[in-house]
């Protein structure tokens, strides 16, 4: 499994339905985990983006589809990223071989 960050922008729309009713974020996740995606950590922002979530998906593949189908909702956008632990950062680095 691979670990992504999720920045997320509300949009009119979303940020709406959240003054409405706030627990429509506990529904969301419960939407991102029935996709077959672990939450594993997430914050609200101040700033450019409103939420970050650390998730971890078993592919890019799932986290596009995941990324496109809540940003079909029209309540928010997503930027994601793939992250790489640092671990696995060095341990890359410090290989010999090139993988070309």
């Amino acid at each position: 499994m691979s670990i992504y960050l999720l920045l997320t922008t509300l949009t009119d729309a979303g940020r709406k339905a959240i003054q409405e009713d706030p627990e429509t974020l506990r529904d969301i996740n419960k939407e991102v985990e029935f996709m077959g995606v672990k939450i594993i950590d997430q914050y609200a922002l101040l700033g450019q983006y409103d939420f970050v979530n650390v998730i971890e998906a078993p592919s890019n593949e799932a986290v596009a589809k995941l990324a496109i189908r809540m940003s079909a909702k029209g309540t928010y956008q997503t930027l994601t990223l793939a992250a790489i632990t640092l671990e696995d950062l060095i341990k890359t680095l410090k290989e010999k071989k090139s993988p070309w």
